[in-house]
C-alpha cells in the first residue's frame, strides 16, 4: 500500500511529492500523469515564480538547475490607457527587491521546461515513483485507505490521494466536492516575442479597455505575453492571419523595444474564477488549480498552488512525525484552514481588479488612476504590496516558503 498517491504530474504535483518525500523518506509516494512521459519537453511557455516559491524550490534542490534559465524581474511598471494612445502615463512602479535580506527579486520568469525537468530530477533523487500515460478513472474511500482504479486497469491503494489535475478537476467531481465558477467572457492569449532592444528585466502591465496586457521579460531579447481580450476577439486573433496578429500586438506592445517578432505558439485560454467549497475530504486533498483558479491579472495562479504545496507538505510531514494518520480528515483540516482563506482572498482580489480595470468608463478610470498614483507615492504601502506579491512568509506561514526545510 502506498502512503500517498498524487494524481497530476505538473509543477504542483511534482512539487508536493518531492517536498513530502524529501522530509519523510520512509513514506512511499507515487505520481501519476495522464500525459506521455516527454510531453513536458514541448511546452514553450514560461511562468512567473515569486520569491517565496523560489525559496521552496531551493530547499527541494531544484532551484540550482532552474536558476541559469531564469530572468529576474528587476522592476515593474503599471500603466492605464486606451489601446491607441500614443503615450501611456505610468501610474505605479515597483522595484524588484522582495525583502528578506538575500537580495532576491520579487519574481523570476522561468521556462516551464526548466522547472518541470528540475522537479522530475528532484523526485527521482528522493525516490518518488513516476508513472506516465495513466489517469485516475475511479476511486473508493474506505476507513483506512483509498482504492484507486487507473485508466490502464491497474489499481493502487493509498492512505492519501492528492488531486493536482487542474481547474477542471475530474477527481474533485468524483469526490463530490462542489465549487463556485463563473466565466469572465475573456481569454488570455499567451505567446513569446523577440524584440530588437533589451528589456533590462522590466515587466510591464498595461491596463487596456479589454483587460490587462502583461509583458514579462525572458532571458535574452525576448518577452512572454499574457494578453487579455474578449473571448471572441482572442479566438479570432489566434486563428487568423499572422500579419494581422502582429499588427494588433504592436498597437498594444508599443515601439520602445524596437521591431517585434512572434516566436512562440499563439494560444488562447478561457479566463474565469473557480473556487472549491472544500479543499479536503477523508483521505483526499485538492491542491493547486484543482482547488482554485483565478484571473492572471496578478500573476499569482501557479504561485497559489505552490503555497498549497508548502502547506500540505508541512501538514502531512508533521502529522507523520507525531504518529497520526496522514489521511484522516482531522489532519487534513489543518491544511484546509491554512489555505482556504488565502485563496478566497486572492480570488476576490483578482475578480475585483479585473472588473475595475477591464473597462473604459471615464469616472472609474479617474478613481483607479488616482488610487495607483497614491500607492506610488507611499513607500511603506508600496513595500507592503511588493511583499504580498513576493509571498514574503510571516510567522504563521509554511516554513518552506521562508526557505526553511521541514
Amino acid at each position: 500500500m502506498l502512503d500517498i498517491l498524487v494524481a497530476g504530474g505538473g509543477y504542483v504535483g511534482l512539487s508536493v511529492a518531492a517536498a513530502i518525500k524529501q522530509a519523510a523518506p520512509h513514506l512511499s509516494v507515487e505520481v501519476i500523469e495522464a500525459a506521455p512521459e516527454d510531453a513536458w519537453r514541448k511546452d514553450p511557455r514560461a511562468s512567473a515564480i515569486i520569491a517565496a516559491a523560489s525559496r521552496m524550490l531551493e530547499v527541494l534542490g531544484a532551484w540550482e538547475a532552474i536558476a541559469p534559465e531564469t530572468q529576474p524581474i528587476n522592476s515593474m511598471v503599471v500603466t492605464d490607457s486606451q489601446t491607441g494612445d500614443p503615450v501611456r502615463p505610468v501610474f505605479l512602479t515597483f522595484d524588484g527587491d522582495a525583502g528578506g535580506g538575500d537580495g532576491r527579486p520579487f519574481a523570476h520568469m522561468v521556462p516551464n521546461t526548466a522547472m518541470t525537468g528540475a522537479l522530475i530530477d528532484a523526485c527521482n533523487r528522493f525516490g518518488v515513483a513516476l508513472s506516465h500515460g495513466v489517469a485516475v478513472s475511479a476511486f473508493r474511500t474506505g476507513e483506512a485507505s483509498t482504492e484507486v482504479t487507473l485508466s490502464n486497469g491497474e489499481t493502487r491503494t493509498a492512505r492519501l490521494l492528492v488531486a493536482c489535475d487542474g481547474v477542471r478537476s475530474k477527481l474533485r467531481d468524483m469526490a463530490g466536492i462542489k465549487y463556485v465558477r463563473w466565466d469572465y467572457g475573456q481569454s488570455g492569449i499567451v505567446t513569446t516575442v523577440e524584440h530588437e532592444r533589451p528589456h533590462n528585466g522590466v515587466a510591464e502591465e498595461h491596463f487596456l479597455p479589454a483587460g490587462p496586457f502583461a509583458i514579462l521579460p525572458l532571458k535574452g531579447n525576448r518577452s512572454s505575453l499574457v494578453w487579455t481580450e474578449a473571448t471572441r476577439d482572442a479566438d479570432r486573433l489566434v486563428a487568423g492571419d499572422d500579419f494581422l496578429f502582429e499588427e494588433e500586438l504592436e498597437r498594444r506592445f508599443g515601439q520602445k523595444l524596437g521591431a517585434l517578432k512572434v516566436v512562440g505558439d499563439k494560444r488562447a485560454f478561457p479566463l474565469g474564477l473557480t473556487l472549491a467549497r472544500a479543499f479536503v475530504a477523508p483521505r483526499f486533498a485538492l491542491v493547486g488549480d484543482a482547488a482554485h483558479g483565478v484571473h492572471p491579472i496578478s500573476g499569482q495562479g501557479l504561485n497559489l498552488g505552490l503555497k498549497d504545496v508548502a502547506a500540505l507538505a508541512e501538514t502531512v510531514v508533521e502529522a507523520d512525525r507525531l504518529g497520526l494518520d496522514i489521511g484522516s480528515l482531522a489532519v487534513l483540516e489543518r491544511y484546509q484552514t491554512w489555505r482556504r482563506f488565502d485563496t478566497f482572498r486572492m480570488g476576490v482580489t483578482t475578480d475585483v481588479l479585473n472588473r475595475l480595470f477591464s473597462n473604459d468608463i471615464g469616472p472609474v478610470r479617474l478613481v483607479r488612476d488616482f488610487g495607483l498614483g497614491l500607492v506610488d507615492r507611499m513607500p511603506a504601502l508600496k513595500s507592503w504590496f511588493i511583499g504580498q506579491a513576493a509571498g514574503v512568509a510571516g510567522p504563521g506561514d509554511p516554513r518552506l516558503l521562508a526557505g526553511v526545510p521541514l
